[in-house]
Formats: C-alpha cells, structure tokens, sequence
C-alpha cells in the first residue's frame, strides 16, 4: 500500500500553525474545565457531607460516607474510558472529545442544583453518587482522549508540546478549584457556604463547561484518524482485544509511568498539605499558599517537560525527572523541618519537578499504533490510575505509622521503579517514531 505524506520520514517539518495553537487552546481550555468540575467536590466535602447524609450518624460514618461518593469518581473511570475510547477508535476522536466535557459538565450542573438530604431524604446521596459515577466516565474518557486528539493534529516535532501543553491545561484545573474554594470561603461565612454558596462553584462549572463542549464543536477530527477511514485501517476487531493481545509491553509501561504520574500528582500536590499541616503545625494559609505556587509552576513545568522531551527524546528527560522529583520533594521536609518560612519556594520547585510528567504521554502517543491508540492509552492510564491513585493515600498514611518521611520515602520508590522502566523503553531517534503516524 502507498505511503501518504502523514507517514513519509522525508518530509519537511513545519511549524505550529494558527489552527495548531487553536486547537491546542480549546483542549486544555476544556481539559482544565473538566478536571475543575472532577475535583471541586473535594474542596467543599466537609459541606457536602452534612448536608447529604443524617444528621444522627456520626461525624467519621459521614465523612466515609462523603469520600466514598467521592472516590466512586475514580472507579468510574475506566469504564468510562474504556468505553469511549473504542468508539474513539472505530467512529472518530472528535466526537468522543466533545462527548466527555458534556458528559461531565451536565453533572456538576445538576450537582449544583441536587436537593440535600432534609428536602429528599435518601434520595439525595443516591443521586450525588450517580452524578459523581457520570463524572469519573468522563474524566476517563477526557484524559487519554485529549493526548491523542492533540498528538494528531500536530506537527511530528511538536508532539511533545503539544501533550505537555494539555497536561499543563489539566493540572490548571486543579489549581481554579483551589483558587475558586478559597475565594468562596473568603467571601461568605460558614452558614451562607451551607445555605447556598457551596452551590456556585459547580454551577460555574457546569455553564463553563457548557461553553468549552460549544467551543469544540469548531475543532476539526484529526487528520491521523482521518487517514485511516481513507485507507480503510480502522480496527477490524474490538479495539481493547488487539490491545491486550499484541501490545502487552505498551500497556505495561503506560501503567508504570502512569503509577508514577499518579503518585506524584497524588502525593506531592494533592495529600502534601494536610501532611505538612500535621507534621510541623502550620498553618493552613501558609500551606494553601504554597500549594497554590507549587500548582502553577507545575503547568509551568508540563510544557517545558514535552517540549524537551519533543527535541532531545523522551528517555533522558524522564530519567533525570525522575532523580530530581525524588530529591525536591526530600527537601521540602528537610527544609521546612528547620526552616518553615521558606515552603512556598521549596514546595514551588518540588511541583516544578513535578512537572516532568508532562512527557509521559509522548510514551503512550509512540507507544500504540494508532488503529488502537485510543483504547490502549485509555485503558492503561484509567485502570493504573484508578488502581494506584485510589490505593496511595491508603499505602502513605499506613506507611505513616511507622515514619514521617513515608511521603518521601514512597515518591522515592515509585521514582525508582519508573526509572528502571524507562532504562527499558526501546526508542527511535527523536521525531522519528512520531513521524510514524500512520502505518503503511
């Protein structure tokens, strides 16, 4: 079969174009909304679980109660995932890339608008996990969706940015949760929060969300999927089987970077706070403060990390992102230890580092053909996140028990372990493989 001009090594690169920065733009402008609506439950659980549970049950039945619902977001997803990424494969990556931020902004509008316990009884908490359920298979689908939309649509050498850039607009969504809570606990008291303002922030979400699945109807299917119905390629048979039949070496590596991405998303940004806080007794402003700072420079650091990783290779950039997460984030609990005034600067450079996760999904791009891309990404990184991301916090605090550097400690060893998976990643010259994508 002839070679088209997507798969010819000899051809010119080109630089990012207008419509190339446009559909970057509108997928981590709609992966940071989305990830925004997954995680602003968590800023007002407190608030959620008094007013969708009894109030005669105890204060810990509720709070399990609460982060039960919460945590069914993270089994939801690989299902979700899995789901819409073999539609992905057969009928086309934009439809399923619009699919999840409606799939995700309807739930936090109707979050928004949910009854509590007191006007609906058992209702209410039913509903609230359904919702949350409807949301985790979004994300699910959103994720590995939005890295080979973009991977797709780019030049070969551009790869790299383009999927640190989206990362990048995902762990932003993070930060306007954090930002959007702290400005509602600012602006009303405790009583207006659980009368009606805990309400705005998903309100927001959804309309915004609402605007971001408008904003996508303007993007374009890529150009790879594209290719492959002209050449009639596609999947002759359900995806996720060629997956786990002939690329059971690709999944294993996604899963291990993506454990490793995990843990540090998890650890460090996410669960690091509270732990500090309780560690060395500072306060909850001086740690909101630093999260925030390390957040922001970690989009900073996702698009640095796939732009190097684009230009020199993927493997010497993890590599040494690897040993320099490990030691940064030693260093925040050997400084503060001694020296709490200087978190924010420490932390910040910890979730700088952070952001050499922004190459991992250049791996998972190369690492699956793209007749089966789609749902071999999806289910490695949605069933390793689930798995890993939901069983860490467990893992930390047990490790806890016995040591206060279990955080570390724990960061070191999955740093560890991606190394040496990375040590076993065969890779092509840079831009080679991702000029591959298209097989002939």
């Amino acid at each position: 079969m002839q070679a088209s001009k997507l798969d010819d090594p000899a051809a010119p690169a080109r630089p990012l174009n207008g419509r190339d920065y446009k559909t970057l733009a509108l997928a981590a402008l709609g992966g940071a909304l989305e990830f925004y609506d997954f995680i602003i439950f968590v800023f007002f659980a407190p608030v959620i679980g008094q007013l969708f549970f009894p109030q005669a049950i105890p204060d810990w039945l509720r709070q399990l109660q609460t982060f039960g619902i919460f945590a069914a977001g993270y089994l939801a997803r690989p299902l979700g995932g899995i789901v819409m990424a073999h539609f992905g494969d057969l009928l086309g990556r934009k439809r399923m890339f619009t699919l999840s931020v409606f799939m995700m902004a309807l739930p936090t509008l109707a979050m928004g608008m949910l009854p509590a316990y007191a006007q609906i009884g058992v209702a209410a908490p039913a509903l609230l996990l359904l919702l949350r359920i409807l949301q985790g298979a979004a994300v699910g689908g959103e994720v590995p969706g939005a890295w080979v939309f973009v991977s797709e649509h780019v030049p070969a050498r551009q790869i790299g940015f383009a999927c640190g850039t989206l990362t990048s607009g995902l762990t932003a969504g993070i930060l306007l949760g954090s930002l959007i809570a702290s400005a509602v606990h600012h602006a009303y008291s405790a009583s207006e929060i659980a009368a009606y303002a805990w309400r705005l922030p998903f309100l927001a979400g959804g309309v915004f969300g609402m605007v971001a699945v408008y904003l996508r109807r303007w993007l374009h299917e890529t150009p790879v999927f594209a290719e492959l119905q002209r050449r009639k390629s596609l999947a002759a048979e359900v995806p996720l089987k060629a997956v786990v039949r002939d690329h059971r070496g690709a999944v294993a590596i996604s899963m291990l970077l993506t454990c490793v991405l995990a843990a540090a998303v998890v650890v460090v940004i996410l669960m690091t706070p509270s732990i500090l806080q309780k560690q060395f007794g500072l306060s909850p402003a001086l740690t909101l403060s630093a999260n925030i700072a390390a957040t922001l420079c970690l989009s900073l650091g996702c698009v640095a990390s796939g732009a190097l990783a684009g230009r020199i290779g993927v493997k010497p950039v993890l590599l040494v992102g690897f040993v320099l997460l490990a030691a940064s984030y030693y260093l925040v609990f050997a400084i503060v230890a001694t020296h709490p005034a200087w978190l924010v600067p420490v932390y910040a450079l910890a979730g700088l580092v952070v952001g050499v996760i922004g190459a991992i999904p250049l791996v998972m791009v190369n690492a699956f053909p793209p007749s089966v891309r789609f749902s071999g990404i999806s289910f490695s990184y949605n069933v390793a996140y689930a798995a890993f991301g939901g069983l860490t916090p467990i893992a930390v605090s047990v490790w806890m028990k016995n040591t206060s550097l279990a955080p570390v400690a724990f960061v070191a060893v999955v740093c560890a372990l991606g190394w040496i998976g990375v040590c076993c990643l065969r890779t092509a010259p840079p831009h080679r493989a991702a000029r591959a994508l298209v097989s002939a």
